[in-house]
């Protein structure tokens, strides 16, 4: 038995859901997001609860099940209170600037490195550049922008370099050893 797909879903104050078949559309203060349920999961609103059903006991059934939970929870939770990740830069001359609405990055390159945000996206700088907030809706494409801007330099192992996620921890390995005389 999926334990996470029994729980239900309280909707916030201000969030409402409409439910046409597979397609469940959440609208909140913060926004509006779409989920398409996976196969033959069911979705049920009963005051202010969803549940979400699935027909049978089958292994792909149960599997499916906390998932499709786990998605719409995170779409009430994205346009109720939003997300928000955290990226560190560190090393010398390393930063990043708000340039509009775009992120424009000296990461060490001959070049600065613009990061342009996807719909639904927005960027703020703090701490002299060296800390980035990542702020939206959706989760799964926060932690996808998160990751593309992480995979520009990623932190390296000698000196701690590059860009990290707040709660990354790197583990550092020692430089060369000396000559011996």
């Amino acid at each position: 038995m999926s334990r996470i797909g029994k729980k239900p879903i309280t909707l916030p104050a201000k969030v409402s859901v409409t439910i046409n078949n597979a397609d469940v559309t959440v609208k909140g203060p913060k926004g509006e997001l779409h989920l398409t349920m996976p196969p033959d999961m069911t979705v049920k609103q009963e005051g202010n609860e969803l549940l979400v059903e699935r027909p049978s006991d089958a292994r792909q059934h149960r599997a499916l099940h906390g998932l499709a939970r786990a998605l719409l929870a995170n779409n009430v939770n994205g346009v109720s209170t939003g997300f928000r990740r955290t990226l560190k830069i560190e090393g010398v001359g390393y930063n990043g600037d708000l340039r509009g609405k775009d992120l424009v990055m000296k990461l060490g390159f001959s070049h600065e490195v613009i990061v342009n945000p996807p719909p639904g996206i927005s960027f703020t700088t703090e701490d002299k550049g060296t800390t980035i907030h990542i702020d939206g809706v959706d989760k799964q494409l926060i932690g996808q922008v998160a990751a593309n801007i992480r995979k520009l330099r990623p932190p390296e192992p000698y000196l701690g370099k590059g860009v990290r996620y707040s709660d990354e921890v790197i583990r550092r390995k020692a430089g060369k050893a000396g000559k011996a005389k």
